[in-house]
């Protein structure tokens, strides 16, 4: 019996959408500081005042639409 049926949508939302923007955000850190060569060009490049809000709005958005696939997969799709 799949044990997610039990759990309302929206915590199964969070708790997929938070983990995914977890592991999501370091991995992109990540890949930056290799590209980039330094600490510095990552926070140039993600961390400025121009480029901040995009790339939280990114983050979220890609969280929120992972996380409601995965949360209506296992209440509503997977046996």
């Amino acid at each position: 019996m799949n044990s997610y049926k039990n759990v309302s949508f929206v915590k199964l939302l969070l708790r997929f959408g938070l983990i995914f923007l977890v592991i999501i955000t370091i991995i992109k850190i990540g890949v930056s500081i290799f590209q980039h060569g330094s600490f510095t060009g990552m926070q140039r490049e993600y961390f400025s005042r121009e480029n901040f809000g995009s790339f939280v709005k990114i983050q979220l958005v890609m969280s929120l639409v992972y996380g409601a696939f995965m949360a209506g997969y296992y209440k509503f799709i997977k046996k």
